[in-house]
């Protein structure tokens, strides 16, 4: 994992341009307000300075409201003759999520991916295949419905991602709504991703919170069919009393939580 101090800072490349309207710069301020803790994970810039498309991995995310998503993207829009520009912007909670945003507003798919070789890696195939699956979410096949981040900021125990999304496709309807669980283990050098299958949301919180059951399998996405794939997701679900940190709903807490030591991922896959 590289050192804070070797880590570039996000390029804008909006020297000369002014927010086309004042709320606009309002509202660049308050998103890059901690850009001094941003890591890069991915930076493109059209070749006519029109668009610039950044994934950053936002370290401050650890000291706002618990289970803030620590990824932003940012889409910024220049015209060159009036010297103006404005933006867009969002959180996701896992990568390819975050990268999906980005190549549905212009940026090309090859210039999505992180740009050095630090951070935890996919564990296996399968994960892979499913953080493919919602890289590409073909016809917007998944609707985020909620999501959490359990980042203790501890080195003693791993960081865990839940995404609950509603699944839109044919073969999902008699259990569309769907639980991404991204495990990172505690060195930080490897994660895995598997998805749940439940009825509805509140099947899915009550999993969350009780974990007396192993996670309930979706079908394998083609191309990860397989007794040792469909052993390696079983193996992901923990019960209750082997977590690493203490269950939570689906559900994002209002809370806020005070400052924690930074527990940083800065994930390039």
């Amino acid at each position: 994992m590289a050192r804070p101090h070797e880590l570039s800072a996000p390029d804008y490349r909006l020297d000369g341009f002014q927010a086309v309207t004042e709320q606009i710069e309002d509202d660049f301020s308050s998103v890059t307000l901690s850009d001094d803790l941003f890591v890069p994970f991915s930076e493109h810039h059209s070749a006519d300075g029109r668009d610039s498309h950044l994934l950053l991995y936002d370290r401050s995310a650890i000291w706002d409201v618990p289970g803030m998503a620590e990824y932003v993207t940012l889409h910024i829009t220049r015209d060159v003759e009036q010297r103006t520009f404005d933006f867009a912007s969002e959180r996701h909670p896992v990568v390819p999520l975050a990268q999906n945003w980005l190549i549905r507003r212009g940026c090309p798919p090859e210039a999505v991916k992180g740009s050095h070789p630090h951070g935890p890696r996919p564990a296996d195939g399968l994960t892979a295949r499913l953080e493919d699956l919602l890289r590409a979410n073909s016809g917007n096949r998944y609707e985020v419905l909620d999501h959490y981040t359990d980042n203790p900021c501890s080195f003693d125990v791993g960081v865990e991602v839940r995404t609950l999304v509603y699944d839109s496709h044919p073969d999902s309807a008699d259990a569309p709504h769907r639980l991404f669980l991204e495990e990172t283990t505690k060195d930080m050098r490897t994660y895995t991703v598997r998805e749940g299958a439940f009825t509805s949301a509140e099947e899915a919180d009550t999993w969350i919170m009780e974990r007396d059951s192993p996670l309930p399998l979706a079908p394998a996405p083609p191309g990860s069919v397989g007794r040792r794939a469909a052993a390696a997701r079983a193996r992901s679900t923990v019960t209750g009393n082997g977590l690493a940190v203490a269950p939570a709903p689906v559900s994002r807490s209002q809370s806020a939580t005070g400052p924690a030591p930074a527990h940083s991922r800065g994930r390039v896959r």
